[in-house]
């Protein structure tokens, strides 16, 4: 995995997490549930517990099986797609992503009884997925589903500069993690943004928008890919 993740670029990394901001919260605004993220539907479990509404409990449980379950077949998926040198591995994840959030919008715009539940489960997957795959981006460990560890990562690092710092240097070079990490948190805080208006006002079918944009960066990272195979 560590071979298709230097393809990458950071405008990759950002794109995918838009994509992140933008599934969790169409989630939590359709189906009042965290998708990219298991911290925060431990709380809400709990929390329905608590209330004993089994019913949300599930719909929390649920989604943390299908995204540590997504988190799971990313790295399972690595070995057979090795075998297969014209499917690298990010690509083929956010393929299947794709399908995921197209069959997660269908799903919610059905008459099906379960149809909130089928959505819950089909962007955790997608979201569990993503997070599994990109995991490193030029040897910087990020999160494009979730910000919090990213987050402590970026102030520490930050807080680390100037406390070790006697007098302040006449001019600062950059710091390409952090530039990395910033980048990856604003996109995120704008993919929910986006994602929440879209949402609010096509509601499931919002939820396409994530996969257009996934379809979008496939296309790029394809055509780059073959711009530095022929040079």
């Amino acid at each position: 995995m560590q071979s298709d993740i230097r393809q990458t670029d950071t405008w990759l990394s950002v794109g995918l997490a838009f994509v992140g901001g933008y599934g969790d919260a169409a989630s939590f605004i359709l189906a009042k549930t965290f998708t990219g993220h298991v911290t925060g539907n431990l709380v809400l479990g709990a929390i329905a517990v608590a209330a004993r509404d089994w019913r949300a409990m599930l719909g929390s449980l649920s989604a943390i099986v299908a995204f540590l379950t997504g988190v799971l077949l990313s790295t399972l998926l690595v070995r057979p797609l090795k075998a297969w040198p014209s499917w690298p591995l990010l690509p083929a994840i956010m393929g299947i992503e794709v399908i995921l959030m197209v069959a997660a919008s269908l799903a919610l715009v059905s008459g099906v009884t379960a149809r909130v539940e089928m959505f819950v489960t089909f962007v955790s997957l997608a979201l569990g997925l993503q997070n599994g795959a990109v995991r490193h981006v030029d040897g910087i460990s990020v999160h494009t589903t979730y910000l919090t560890g990213m987050i402590s990562d970026l102030v520490s690092s930050e807080a680390g500069k100037y406390a070790s710092e006697v007098a302040p240097p006449p001019a600062r070079t950059p710091d390409p993690k952090t530039d990395l990490l910033w980048g990856i948190w604003i996109a995120f805080v704008l993919g929910a943004g986006i994602g929440a208006t879209i949402v609010f006002h096509l509601e499931g079918l919002g939820v396409l928008g994530a996969a257009l944009l996934l379809v979008t960066l496939i296309l790029r990272n394809s055509k780059r890919s073959q711009m530095t195979d022929t040079s």
